[in-house]
């Protein structure tokens, strides 16, 4: 869906913000290393520019150095390095596309992940595939379908991430109400702990760090290999967008839709916001599949609000499926549905639509708005409050938009183990809110400053409404921010921390534990 950001690419043309000037690393960085056997490369000194910010834009720290590690050996190396200091810390860099700081360490040490040599070991008669923790979601598709015809069984809407960063997280997109989030789709991991070690774990085999570290923030171990489940790749996707004007409409065909039994609804199931407006950005021009179509807002009810919602599906299908087929089931899945306002309908190949985000980032890398800041906010919102938060939120505080997609959908918490370290709302459905917002000069856009009070409000309003909300890719400033977000699974949080990353030299910029974290608590 995030293709919809092709619009603001096309309609802003910025340049790319200077990148902050680096201090001098501590001298006393370099003889730390006299006697470590690293076979990958250490740099120090001005090498941090990339390695101190991120997509998000927000936020600029210099590490003392940046570690490209060749193996999970390197990796731990590392880590037991920095346990010999009480200050220094570790973070794992993927592909730098965290928003809030999350993969950066202050005076600390982050590692490039991607220069592990990326191994994708695909096994056909499993289905599985053993991927480096630092290969990029768009490599695995690619050597999974173009080789041996498989693709994993559930993916996020961008896939220019890396493996281990998005299992430390969750991995969420429209598959997510089938197969669960990527950290659902994982058997086996390697992880190197915040002790130093490297060890392998699954569901059987040291399973309370397998369960720790999938979508544990980078808290308890740095992924360095994960195994991952495939599923036949089909060839062609009926990608569909349906517009309603009516919140309740939309709601109840999206959870109609998720509801469903294994099999018998589509392959793929997402939404959006947007303004009902000519907004070339945020509004009907963002809506349509391609360029031979076209929003017919005379269409729109007279009583429709200042936003409108669309549906967006996907129909998996084989070249050898008559077209007729394809047809007669998507007919057959819309069944139940309420007519809708407005239809768009295309067929695309399926490496196409899995790789939909791509061309929009070539476009805004060429014009340098991929470099501007991305002040995004994402939560997980429950169903008994989504009503309130499209009224509260989207008609009143985001009645123009964001300058970027407004994400919004179901997922089913029984897809989510509860053993893993994400934190939800209570009950079967929730929804996802992603404000994806697109920092631009253009004329009616925000600042950043802006950009950030507005999602401060969102949150506040959220709070005093007494929302069940969680952030997802949260951040916080503070302990206390963090226990409140973990709520009753704090103490278990604890408790892992305490057994794989006693002394906090994991992921610093998360800002959850500091070095001296055990001392605070008494």
């Amino acid at each position: 869906m995030i293709a919809y950001a092709e619009r603001f690419v096309h309609e802003n043309d910025v340049e790319s913000r200077p990148e902050p000037e680096a201090p001098e690393p501590a001298s006393e960085v370099l003889p730390l290393f006299n006697g470590v056997d690293l076979r990958g490369a250490v740099e120090f000194g001005g090498c941090g520019s990339e390695a101190g910010k991120d997509f998000g834009g927000l936020q600029s720290l210099k590490p003392l150095a940046v570690v490209r590690p060749s193996d999970s050996d390197d990796v731990a190396e590392v880590v037991r390095l920095a346990s010999r200091s009480p200050h220094l810390t570790v973070a794992a860099r993927g592909n730098g596309h965290s928003v809030n700081g999350q993969a950066m360490a202050h005076n600390g040490f982050v590692l490039d992940m991607k220069s592990i040599e990326s191994r994708i070991h695909v096994d056909p008669t499993t289905a599985q595939a053993d991927v480096s923790g630092g290969a990029l979601w768009e490599d695995v598709l690619k050597r999974c379908v173009l080789d041996y015809g498989l693709a994993p069984r559930s993916w996020t809407d961008y896939l220019g991430l890396t493996v281990g960063g998005t299992l430390s997280n969750a991995g969420i997109s429209g598959q997510a109400f089938v197969h669960g989030p990527q950290t659902e789709n994982v058997t086996e991991l390697e992880v190197v702990t915040g002790n130093g070690n490297v060890v392998v774990c699954s569901s059987n085999q040291n399973p309370e760090l397998f369960f720790s570290v999938l979508g544990g923030l980078g808290q308890f171990g740095i992924i360095t290999r994960a195994r991952i489940m495939l599923q036949p790749a089909p060839h062609m996707v009926r990608w569909i967008r349906v517009v309603y004007s009516e919140f309740s409409v939309f709601t109840r065909g999206a959870e109609l839709l998720v509801s469903r039994a294994d099999g018998d609804s589509f392959d793929y199931v997402e939404g959006f916001v947007f303004v009902n407006s000519d907004d070339p950005v945020n509004g009907w021009p963002s809506v349509p599949l391609n360029s031979d179509q076209s929003f017919d807002p005379t269409r729109i009810p007279s009583s429709a609000g200042p936003v409108l919602y669309c549906l967006e599906l996907a129909l998996h299908y084989r070249n050898e499926d008559p077209p007729s087929t394809v047809d007669e089931t998507v007919e057959r899945l819309m069944v139940g549905m309420e007519e809708e306002m407005i239809g768009f309908r295309v067929e695309v190949g399926y490496m196409e639509f899995v790789l939909r985000v791509k061309r929009a980032e070539k476009e805004a890398k060429a014009k340098g708005i991929w470099d501007a800041p991305h002040p995004w906010l994402n939560l997980f919102v429950s169903k008994t409050d989504i009503a309130d938060f499209d009224r509260l939120v989207f008609k009143n505080i985001l009645n123009n938009g964001v300058g970027g997609p407004m994400l919004l959908y179901p997922l089913l918490r029984s897809k989510w183990d509860s053993r893993k370290s994400v934190v939800l709302p209570e009950g079967e459905i929730f929804y996802l809110v992603a404000l994806l917002r697109f920092c631009s000069p253009y004329s009616k856009g925000q600042s950043v400053q802006q950009m950030v009070v507005q999602n401060q409000e969102i949150i506040q309003t959220c709070t005093k409404n007494g929302f069940d909300f969680k952030l997802y890719l949260p951040h916080y400033n503070s302990m206390e921010g963090w226990k409140h977000h973990f709520g009753n699974q704090w103490t278990r949080f604890q408790e892992r921390k305490a057994s794989f990353d006693p002394m906090a030299i994991l992921a610093p910029g998360q800002k959850i534990f500091p070095r001296n974290w055990r001392t605070l608590l008494y």
